[in-house]
């Protein structure tokens, strides 16, 4: 449904290297960055856009990135946790959600609850 998201960040550098390296297992990386900041995703396609807005305290929300298994998901979240994230739910089945919704949460460094999640039954 969404094409790109953008949101800012208190903490510019220390969220950009979380993001970084929490979705690098993910196969996302810098796509584009300039003064307005950096645009993260998969090569030519930037997906995710932090910008810096120290002025203004960040309001928390949640952020699900799709994974292509469930390898990736508990991949992002030892990223996540290794980049300074903290746990938020560690990988697992919620099957609340559906039968095959595997899924990790880690807070980032504004207070984000950032999520990586595959569909796919365990194959």
């Amino acid at each position: 449904m969404f094409d790109h998201l953008g949101f800012g960040v208190s903490h510019y550098e220390a969220s950009k290297a979380f993001f970084l390296a929490a979705l690098k297992p993910l196969g996302m990386g810098i796509v584009m960055e300039g003064p307005w900041g950096v645009g993260i995703g998969p090569p030519g396609k930037p997906g995710l856009w932090l910008h810096a807005s120290p002025d203004k305290p960040a309001v928390p929300m949640h952020i699900a990135f799709q994974a292509a298994n469930r390898a990736e998901v508990d991949a992002f979240y030892a990223a996540a946790i290794a980049a300074g994230g903290k746990d938020n739910g560690g990988p697992g089945l919620r099957p609340q959600y559906h039968p095959n919704y595997y899924g990790a949460f880690v807070i980032g460094p504004d207070g984000h609850n950032v999520e990586a999640v595959c569909h796919k039954a365990q194959g």
